[in-house]
């Protein structure tokens, strides 16, 4: 559910945190350089979900970048959307591509990478890359920064 106008959004107004993913409300915003090529990156060192075979914890650092178009993503709402996942079950990778997947059909930007870096369970780190469109020509698209695991903190 997409929010246009300036009444609707999550923004400056006390919100209820949603409780699923599904029920979180993205909300975008006129991107005033639609003109231009640039990047914008959302950093989420902190994520959490549940795996949905014990219920135990999984935490990850994710990366998101993308290429606006017409929209950009208002950082609140992603921050609601990142949080309905606390008690969310479901495998890294279902995670890690939901988030990029929900985030393409909200607001259709030129391109959009996420890196799920997951720590590990049972001793084995899972990293989750997902990524859609084309690079804009000449854009600087920079390393995610995320070492491989070596005790990632």
């Amino acid at each position: 559910m997409t929010t246009m106008a300036k009444k609707s959004l999550q923004l400056g107004r006390a919100v209820e945190w949603p409780h699923t993913p599904e029920e979180a409300q993205l909300d975008r915003v006129p991107n005033p350089q639609k003109d231009t090529d640039y990047l914008v990156r959302f950093t989420v060192p902190e994520f959490t979900s549940l795996c949905p075979v014990t219920g135990q914890p999984d935490f990850a650092h994710l990366m998101i970048d993308y290429a606006p178009g017409a929209w950009l993503l208002e950082s609140k709402s992603l921050k609601l959307f990142i949080a309905s996942f606390r008690n969310h079950g479901a495998f890294h990778e279902d995670c890690t591509v939901m988030i990029g997947k929900r985030i393409v059909r909200e607001i259709k930007p030129k391109y959009l990478r996420i890196g799920g870096y997951w720590y590990p369970r049972g001793g084995i780190p899972i990293d989750v890359f997902w990524q859609t469109g084309r690079v804009p020509k000449g854009l600087w698209v920079p390393e995610q920064g995320v070492a491989p695991y070596r005790g990632r903190g």
